[in-house]
């Protein structure tokens, strides 16, 4: 499967990417890079040797600040996923596997978030909260749920009467072993290109909050953030808004792009298995 995928530009290429900024982001500490130094006498300065991508209004060295912004992306939107996929799955299971009542209460409950535009529940749940990154990872992350359990949901329906679901019932299988040891483990793959869109979806958000002032405070490095302040400066010094966009921008398309790979692949999978089933038939 991993062989398919890399045999894909944009999935390679998407890979490469991602494994890069998360390296940057995740060792930025060794790399010499100060997001918070200022240096007025150099503010606003080009893009140079000594600052790839310029400087701010404070001096303030803007790759510094990109590679701690991604930081703050990735761990917020790992967060949201987390959170997202802990409550929306186990939602999607039981609301599939006992159908009935459950199933009804549940979808509406799902339904009623499936309504709010993500936006502006987590402007209003960041009011709530406060502005701070564990409150826009919560905020975001509730934003999520609907689609893990939307999903998760339709795959139990698709597995509840397989053959060896039935057959571990007959043997005395409980209904929870059955959700998380039997359906759970075989529903994986729609699951796992959820966390991979969601992923993008949950950066967007982020970035979005910050754009619009309700996001993770400053100092603290975010994409969102730095896109707010550049436009300010966009006659003078373009590149301050512009190459953070970019790779907020090339994050969100790799994340988009490796989802729609990973779509492809198991698309062709569930296609390749049918095949041999309907040839295996007398």
């Amino acid at each position: 499967m991993t062989r398919r995928l890399l045999t894909r530009k944009g999935a390679l290429f998407s890979l490469i990417f991602l494994a890069a900024i998360t390296g940057a982001a995740a060792f930025a500490d060794l790399l010499s890079l100060d997001p918070l130094s200022q240096d007025l006498v150099n503010a606003l300065e080009k893009p140079s040797a000594a600052h790839w991508f310029g400087t701010d209004e404070l001096g303030r060295d803007i790759m510094a600040r990109a590679v701690y912004g991604a930081r703050t992306s990735l761990l917020t939107a790992a967060g949201a996923v987390g959170i997202a996929a802990m409550v929306g799955i186990p939602i999607g299971l039981v609301a599939g596997f006992f159908g009935g009542w459950r199933d009804a209460v549940l979808m509406r409950a799902v339904d009623v978030l499936l309504a709010l535009p993500g936006i502006l529940f987590a402007m209003a749940m960041i009011a709530v909260l406060g502005r701070s990154q564990t409150a826009a990872l919560i905020a975001v992350g509730v934003t999520g749920i609907p689609s893990f359990a939307r999903v998760t949901r339709a795959q139990v329906l698709a597995l509840r009467k397989r053959d060896f679901v039935t057959a571990v019932e007959a043997f005395g299988g409980t209904s929870t072993y059955n959700m998380f040891r039997t359906i759970l483990p075989n529903a994986w793959s729609p699951i796992l290109v959820q966390v991979v869109v969601l992923a993008s979806v949950a950066i967007l958000l982020e970035a979005a909050l910050a754009f619009l002032g309700v996001g993770i405070p400053p100092p603290t490095p975010s994409w969102g953030e730095m896109l707010r302040t550049g436009k300010s400066f966009l006659y003078e010094a373009p590149y301050y808004a512009v190459l953070p966009g970019l790779v907020l921008t090339l994050t969100i398309l790799s994340f988009d792009s490796l989802g729609r790979s990973l779509t492809w692949l198991l698309e062709d999978r569930h296609e390749l298995v049918e095949l041999n089933v309907e040839r295996a038939k007398p």
